[in-house]
């Protein structure tokens, strides 16, 4: 698979595009259903010619209307590796700035689609809007491309409960999933298990005195973390980091203040099952399973490594789901 190039100069734009439109953050299933009709295996018989792209805007609109930073289910990194597995060839970065942001729709759609870049194909959710206060809408695409502009509707999943309602796919919707701790929700709306990738750092080596050493992750400091606790994870672990290794591990994960040992500020700590290596360094992939219990202070060590035994055979026991 090519790797997708990524643009910021748009004289570097490959052209003309079939181009999915919008911010994918997390590059969920409803997004993947907008990036769909773009991409080449859908092209090849019609549109040879045309470069898939995905056109998203850096920074985020409500990062810069706010100056506030953003968390991200994906941030950059991630989302340039999951939009190169879809089969994406080039990933358009818009420079959301003052300029861009007082774009009538008619500008954009002059300025932006057609004269840079050369726009034949669109695909976008059936929600998005564009221009000065958001004033661009479906129609107004459709006036320009009708019939070669795709809308995808509002996408939603059942869970099997006649009671429930279904829920909409969104990032948002994700983003609560996350901070409840439900697991199962956010990864089924991903339509993948949530993902932290980070390097490994040294801690505080505590973890070791009472015989479970952890990883220590460093991750981008705009990732989203779900609620503080201990999670049932896999682990995937570089291939140069351990030879000898499988590639995938099972393990528990605990975010948070650890007060317990009195920690002072917000840690990612792994540990990894049936396993044994220096990971310093290296970059560690966590999916997350299940979320086990939230983080609470422990009378004593004694008292934490109990529960941790416990949080592991907790973990251990989710192994026929994975």
């Amino acid at each position: 698979m090519l790797s997708v190039r990524v643009i910021f100069d748009p004289t570097q734009i490959s052209r003309p595009t079939a181009i999915a439109l919008g911010n994918f953050d997390g590059v969920h299933v409803g997004h993947r259903r907008v990036i769909a009709p773009i991409l080449p295996i859908s092209l090849r018989d019609r549109h040879p010619n045309l470069t898939s792209s995905v056109v998203s805007f850096s920074p985020h609109p409500q990062e810069f209307f706010s100056q506030r930073s953003r968390s991200l289910l994906a941030p950059f990194d991630e989302k340039v590796a999951l939009l190169e597995s879809l089969g994406v060839e080039q990933l358009v970065l818009l420079p959301f700035d003052a300029e861009l942001a007082k774009l009538t729709a008619a500008e954009f759609i002059q300025h932006i689609l057609i004269d840079s870049l050369q726009v034949e194909l669109i695909s976008v959710g059936f929600d998005f809007h564009f221009g000065q206060k958001r004033q661009g809408n479906i129609s107004d695409l459709q006036n320009i491309w009708g019939d070669r502009l795709t809308v995808i509707p509002e996408q939603t999943m059942g869970f099997g409960d006649l009671d429930q309602p279904p829920v909409r796919i969104s990032s948002s919707n994700i983003r609560t999933a996350l901070a409840q701790g439900e697991i199962d929700l956010a990864n089924s709306l991903l339509g993948r298990p949530y993902n932290l990738v980070g390097r490994v750092v040294q801690g505080k080596q505590l973890g070791r005195t009472i015989g479970f050493p952890t990883a220590n992750l460093e991750l981008p400091t705009q990732k989203c973390l779900p609620r503080d606790g201990v999670y049932a994870i896999q682990a995937m672990i570089n291939p140069d980091a351990a030879t000898q290794s499988p590639a995938q591990v099972l393990g528990v994960m605990n975010i948070g203040l650890r007060p317990t040992v009195d920690g002072d500020q917000r840690s990612v700590e792994v540990h990894l099952f049936d396993w044994q290596g220096d990971l310093y360094d290296q970059e560690l992939s966590v999916n997350l399973i299940r979320f086990i219990r939230p983080e609470r202070k422990f009378d004593s060590l004694d008292a934490l490594k109990a529960q941790i035994q416990s949080d592991c055979q907790t973990a251990r026991n989710y192994k026929i789901l994975i």
